[in-house]
């Protein structure tokens, strides 16, 4: 396969990736650190989170009101994400105005304030985001079963954080935070578009490359023992609905068996969508699950799906209980098509169609000049290029087997969490 990027690394550790794209005048650059919520232990959970949002309130060269509006004024849009492995930062736009995105972030990597007023405002914000969120009965039973799922590695807590954490980390500890990651050996650069490369990588050299190196960020090291056995949680709260959330270990998107089963994580469910804007919106009716479980009115809705990680984390299944069926009935259904796809070997003509969906869900979202630009950095973080330059071959190369075989070692009750969400009936909490 030729090249179609280029990857270079300049003197201060900053990986810049850069991809041609000329079939519309636009340019979408992305800047990504590696650190998440891996990075965080108690009684900081959820810091990343928050310094990303601080870095929206502006540096003594582009005070926060300017900064959206110039963007926004030339066409742009932009955004920031923080997650398990990773915070990103990203903006698209006009080609010939790029380079307003590019100086924003190159200045933001050094000199944002981080001032006392704007972090308690911010804080505030966060808090209502996260009591938002525990309004939601997924949002209870998902942070119930991730808990139980992580009893030492870090991936225990939402990225949102704890709420005593939120309410007691300071300014400084964010501060702290942001000179740790926020060095440019700790940062890629990932732009797609309509541009030339040696222009774009020019730029990036005089505005990055004087930005000092920094020390090696710390990172945690605690590897999650071996689970020994099925773990149950129940929350109770209001609502008239039962939900139902099932997790297995999943293994990091590095691993060679994150191919099979992302093949049988179609099958099951239909196929999961790793790009972060769209992909080809196809439908899970045709799939497994969603045959025996809600076409058979054992449920009224479902989803499944993995993600990339650095670290083995977790495939979920959450069903929403079908009123006239108890969690438990669901369960036992679901269980009989986890056992099928270990005791019987897939159909050629199944195993194609789900094959083809999987591959069609990544190609059609990989379009987009956003989505291009969003890979460039996305696999780094995990991997690297090559491994979403290979998917699609590395995906076509699953057989029957292989998917018996990882239907079998990864999906063991033993190694599940079992999650159950019981209404209480009337909008209250007993």
């Amino acid at each position: 396969m030729p090249k179609t990027f280029t990857k270079t690394t300049l003197s201060n550790g900053l990986t810049v990736l850069l991809k041609e794209i000329h079939t519309a005048p636009l340019i979408s650059s992305w800047v990504w650190y590696r650190v998440g919520s891996r990075d965080e232990v108690p009684p900081l959970t959820g810091i990343s989170h928050l310094v990303e949002h601080m870095q929206f309130k502006g540096t003594p060269n582009y005070p926060a009101e300017l900064m959206d509006k110039a963007v926004a004024r030339d066409g742009g849009m932009r955004n920031a994400f923080t997650y398990l492995d990773w915070t990103t930062y990203f903006e698209t736009m006009p080609a010939d105005k790029i380079d307003l995105a590019l100086r924003l972030e190159a200045d933001r990597m050094t000199n944002s304030l981080f001032d006392e007023k704007e972090f308690s405002s911010e804080r505030t914000v966060v808090i209502s985001e996260r009591e938002g969120n525990e309004n939601e009965p997924m949002f209870q039973l998902g942070e119930a079963v991730q808990q139980a799922a992580f009893r030492v590695h870090s991936y225990h807590h939402e990225v949102i954080g704890d709420m005593a954490d939120l309410k007691t980390m300071s300014r400084e500890d964010l501060y702290k935070h942001y000179r740790t990651y926020y060095v440019p050996n700790n940062a890629v650069i990932g732009v797609a578009g309509d541009f030339k490369t040696k222009e774009m990588l020019a730029r990036i050299k005089e505005l990055f490359g004087g930005i000092p190196k920094g020390p090696t960020p710390p990172r945690l090291l605690r590897p999650e023992p071996e689970q020994r056995g099925e773990l149950r949680v129940t929350v109770e709260g209001p609502g008239e609905t039962a939900y139902l959330q099932v997790t297995y270990r999943f293994p990091p998107a590095s691993h060679p068996d994150f191919f099979p089963l992302s093949v049988l994580d179609s099958l099951l469910a239909g196929p999961t969508n790793l790009n972060m804007f769209g992909g080809g919106g196809i439908s899970n009716k045709t799939s497994r699950l969603y045959r025996a479980l809600v076409d058979k009115e054992f449920a009224v809705g479902l989803s499944g799906g993995s993600t990339t990680t650095i670290d083995p984390y977790l495939y979920y299944l959450a069903l929403t209980i079908h009123p006239k069926r108890k969690p438990e009935e669901a369960l036992a259904a679901l269980d009989e098509e986890i056992k099928r796809a270990q005791n019987e070997l897939v159909s050629k003509e199944e195993i194609t169609r789900a094959i083809k969906q999987a591959r069609a869900n990544f190609a059609y979202g990989t379009e987009n000049i956003t989505n291009q630009a969003f890979w460039l950095g996305f696999a780094e973080m995990f991997a690297s290029y090559d491994w979403f330059e290979t998917y699609l071959e590395k995906m076509s190369s699953v057989t029957p087997k292989d998917v018996q075989r990882v239907a079998r070692e990864y999906f063991r009750p033993q190694a599940r969490v079992v999650g159950t969400y019981l209404p209480t009936g009337n909008g209250e909490s007993k």
